[in-house]
């Protein structure tokens, strides 16, 4: 969530900002105009408050005195009238100022580009030979089901459609990634962490998804309000909401390995076949949280531990700078990393790594003491590493023999019983 201070205080930047982010031109003025009103209804409520407690004083003492206190006594009648009105109104319009701070994206880096969708994405680099095939490589969906580990049918039947079974060595191998990917960001420095798979709506509030995005989760409908989570960083974010951290505390890294669950609201019709968009998946996540002047810095070496699992993994891929227009709500600046996939002839989403500064921790109120003792707000910086299933699809389809057959990536070999081909 964003200052309205820093709103109130920079309208020249605040404008500019709001223009990256293609909000609508109106939003700028009328967040000023709510603040002004809720500022100035806050002045009249200390004002009138501060007289009837001068008139409350005045009827005590001529109660003491045993005089005529009816005067007095209608006056803070008036005056507690008035108080309740005001009370009225300054609840009205920070409902109304609330609505619209808790629906604003963060303020984006002063390096992400303007642009409109992931057309104007700015590639930063890339790496791994893409492989020539002397055959026709085969799409992952039709080399699991051949190899009979993959059953896309039978997940169908037993929930629905973006739904699976893996099997035998398909459901080992991915259980070898995750393992694998847990490992490699423990030696990183990261604690591993088995949080909830379902969270309240506060810690939801907390990290951005709600309000706005609720049409994208998955709720329990009952009174306790439950949400399946989106991502693990929802409740790794949310560990320390409401809790202030010592700075020797600093920088904290939390990496777990959850399901995912996206109802993909908007994207029918997308991805339909395949382990790229599912309703549930696996993924490992990397959290942070840092001192700002320390969050820059962060925000590159977790891209670099993305990076690190494609590269053991033999895996090409190119990593992203994300546009204005297709930065994250919470976010402000992502790196996206891209892995390649041969049949469709293109680099896929694999990974998002984000800087979200101070905005998901003024929303759920994660602070820390400096060394002065003053209470600051962290930065949390978050990120996949990575999409399991993903990257179960990539290894599929990039290490596919003539046969039919997958060689599996040396690296998780010893993950799988020594097992080298699945075939």
């Amino acid at each position: 969530m964003l200052d309205i201070k820093k709103i109130r205080q920079n309208p020249e930047w605040v404008a500019q900002k709001f223009a990256l982010r293609h909000l609508d031109e109106e939003l700028f003025p009328r967040l000023l105009n709510f603040d002004e009103k809720r500022r100035k209804f806050i002045l009249q409520g200390e004002k009138l408050k501060a007289k009837r407690n001068v008139e409350s004083d005045e009827i005590a003492r001529l109660k003491r005195a045993k005089e005529d206190a009816s005067l007095a006594i209608a006056n803070m009648q008036d005056v507690s009238k008035k108080i309740k009105e005001i009370d009225a109104q300054l609840a009205d319009v920070e409902e109304k100022l609330n609505y619209e701070l808790v629906r604003i994206p963060n303020f984006l880096d002063d390096s992400v580009v303007d642009g409109v969708d992931e057309n104007d994405n700015i590639e930063q680099r890339r790496w791994g030979e893409i492989r020539t095939f002397d055959f026709e490589p085969k799409a992952h969906w039709d080399l699991g089901e051949n190899l009979d580990i993959l059953d896309w049918e039978r997940g169908a039947k037993v929930t629905g459609t973006r739904f699976l079974f893996y099997k035998g060595a398909g459901a080992r191998l991915e259980r070898a990634l995750y393992n694998f990917m847990l490992d490699q960001h423990i030696e990183e420095g990261y604690t591993e962490v088995i949080p909830p798979y379902m969270v309240n709506q506060e810690s939801m509030f907390g990290t951005g998804q709600y309000p706005k995005f609720k049409e994208d989760t998955f709720e329990l409908r009952d009174e306790r309000n439950f949400v399946l989570i989106p991502t693990a960083e929802v409740p790794l974010t949310n560990y320390y909401r409401d809790e202030i951290l010592d700075e020797s505390q600093l920088p904290v890294r939390f990496t777990a390995m959850t399901p995912s669950f996206r109802s993909e609201a908007g994207s029918a019709g997308r991805d339909t076949r395949g382990l790229i968009r599912l309703h549930q998946f696996h993924k490992v996540e990397m959290v942070k949280f840092t001192k700002p002047e320390e969050s820059w810095a962060e925000l590159e070496k977790m891209t670099a531990n993305a990076e690190s699992i494609l590269q053991k993994l033999g895996l090409p891929y190119r990593v992203i700078a994300l546009c204005s227009g297709d930065t994250g709500f919470s976010s402000a600046k992502t790196y996206d990393l891209e892995v390649w996939i041969p049949t469709q002839n293109t680099y896929r989403e694999i990974s998002s790594c984000s800087n979200c500064t101070d905005f998901q921790a003024r929303r759920a109120q994660i602070r820390y003491r400096d060394s002065e003792g003053k209470v600051q707000l962290v930065n949390t910086l978050n990120g996949s590493g990575l999409a399991v299933g993903r990257t179960v699809a990539a290894i599929l389809e990039n290490y596919q023999n003539n046969d039919g057959s997958v060689t599996v990536p040396e690296v998780l070999r010893t993950y799988m019983g020594g097992l080298e081909v699945i075939k």
